[in-house]
């Protein structure tokens, strides 16, 4: 195997989650819908809000690599849904199909043996593919370990 082939599949396990950190799906599943919009003690965001900031940024990452023109929101407000949102269980499904799209997407680009990891996107020198998915991979195992501590806390596991 080489090097690339490793380095591709190390990346896809990253992306994934299970091996350091909690996968997304395990994070999520079966949360009672009469607490999505709850606010834990002390935090000033409910498990939706966390969730819809995750789909945020994964989703800003991917129109980076993908699109020269794209301009990422303002920091940090236009990373997070407005404080007051509420949404029901359609809006909570909606947030989780959209991470998982573009979830799925980042994971195409790591596997395509064509796209060169390593080399600088044309539209920002300096940024290859390989440290966007190591940033997504970090800020998801984060907030996606935060989300699980708050189940715990907001004693919604099953």
């Amino acid at each position: 195997m080489s090097n690339d082939q490793v380095v591709r599949e190390q990346l896809l396990a990253m992306l994934r989650g299970g091996q350091a950190f909690m996968p997304f799906d395990q994070a999520v599943a079966d949360f009672p819908a009469a607490h999505m919009n709850d606010f834990p003690p002390h935090v000033p965001y409910t498990p939706w809000q966390l969730l819809e900031h995750l789909r945020i940024a994964q989703w800003d990452i991917l129109e980076f690599i993908q699109n020269p023109a794209h301009r990422s929101p303002p920091w940090p407000d236009g990373y997070w849904p407005p404080r007051t949102t509420s949404v029901d269980s359609a809006m909570w499904a909606q947030t989780i199909s959209a991470f998982h799209a573009d979830h799925q997407t980042l994971q195409t680009i790591v596997a395509n043996p064509a796209i060169d990891l390593y080399a600088s996107l044309l539209h920002a020198p300096g940024y290859t593919i390989v440290r966007e998915m190591l940033v997504v991979a970090e800020h998801n195992a984060y907030h996606i370990g935060e989300f699980a501590i708050l189940r715990q806390v907001m004693a919604t596991w099953s």
